[in-house]
């Protein structure tokens, strides 16, 4: 029996991150969220990226570091709406924090999805 959960571990960490445009998908087809809390979680999101706008809109070189706490406070918000009806989205946002916040802290990277 443990040799059959060797495998399924294997494929589970092989899972590549969630990108931007995915987890809006998912986030958007997902019940576990009712829809005035998914308007409140986008306005959220829209004003986070507008920091990072902001930030890679100046002149001088853009530090982002500030803006990681209120990233994580968003995350932690979003795992903790799904993590009860959407266990598994929640997990695979849990697991692609990271890939996430290296694209938005990338001033290239987060071109692409802005």
């Amino acid at each position: 029996m443990a040799a059959a959960a060797a495998p399924a571990k294997t494929a589970a960490k092989a899972a590549p991150p969630l990108d931007v445009a995915t987890l809006k998908e998912r986030l958007r087809d997902s019940t576990a969220i009712g829809l005035f809390t998914k308007l409140e979680l986008q306005n959220q999101v829209n004003d986070l990226l507008a920091r990072f706008r902001e930030r890679y809109g100046k002149a001088q070189k853009a530090d982002v570091a500030d803006l990681r706490q209120p990233f994580e406070m968003l995350v932690l918000k979003v795992l903790a709406l799904l993590q009860e009806r959407d266990p598994a989205l929640a997990q695979t946002i849990s697991k692609s924090r990271d890939a996430i916040w290296n694209i938005l802290a990338d001033p290239e990277k987060f071109k692409s999805v802005s």
